[in-house]
């Protein structure tokens, strides 16, 4: 028993430590960081639409013989996560005004991606129960997923304000998230899988909501006709990253 236990946790603690890839920009200069952002965060918004309707989507159907209740609860997703913009908005008029203020997008693609985590870490754990052989497969499908992901959500908290330092800090706290979810699928079994169910969908309405109602009019912003189309190939190249990751599971 404490075999699946020790491989688990160390499997989620290598896929939390993706969330650090952020450190590759540390070389860049701050002008080189500005002049990639724009289309880094294309990447990320395809990313987010490739991973909801591609994985999450799919996968949440997958597990539940409820067709019905899964679209609502992707629904709860998108709305649950209006609700939290609308308080984060109102929450930013009624504060000081400080110079390097943060917007409410990077916050929530925190509680999103904490959320994506949490569900990674409990399919982790679960797989472990099975065989360990399955467990390690499972880890190696997540860390390639995580990867372009991690690197877009880094890049998301960068445009929505916050400092490299901080962006890595809480991408990496985001992450640990993982870790909760593989615990707690350790821990109720063969329950995991239910709650999982739920759970999921929230998610995928998430990243729906997050990657069309707030970057995808940040990319209307760019009215230049060359950053126009980078961003354009930036968006496709996120979604072919999420399908040839489909393909390669």
């Amino acid at each position: 028993m404490a075999l699946p236990w020790l491989y688990a946790i160390a499997s989620v603690l290598v896929v939390s430590l993706l969330s650090l890839i952020g450190l590759a920009t540390l070389s860049f200069s701050e002008q080189k960081l500005r002049e990639v952002i724009f289309v880094m965060v294309g990447l990320a918004t395809g990313s987010l639409f490739g991973d909801a309707f591609i994985h999450l989507v799919p996968q949440s159907f997958r597990q539940s013989a409820k067709p019905v209740q899964t679209s609502l609860l992707i629904l709860g997703g998108l709305l649950i996560f209006f609700v939290l913009e609308k308080f984060l908005l109102w929450r930013h008029e009624h504060t000081l005004e400080f110079e390097h203020h943060v917007e409410p997008v990077g916050y929530m693609n925190l509680v999103a991606d904490a959320i994506h985590n949490f569900m990674d870490g409990m399919i982790i754990g679960a797989s472990y129960l099975v065989s360990v052989p399955i467990g390690l497969a499972t880890t190696l499908a997540v860390i390639s997923h995580e990867i372009p992901h991690e690197l877009g959500n880094f890049f998301v908290l960068l445009y929505a304000g916050f400092s490299r330092s901080r962006a890595l800090l809480f991408n990496f706290l985001s992450a640990c998230a993982a870790i909760l979810g593989t615990v707690l699928a350790l821990v109720i079994g063969s329950s995991a899988t239910s709650f999982s169910a739920a759970v999921l969908p929230v998610a995928a309405g998430g990243f729906i909501y997050i990657a069309g109602s707030d970057l995808v009019p940040e990319l209307h912003k760019e009215r230049s006709f060359p950053k126009s189309v980078a961003q354009m190939i930036a968006i496709g190249a996120g979604i072919g990253l999420m399908l040839c990751l489909t393909l390669m599971e």
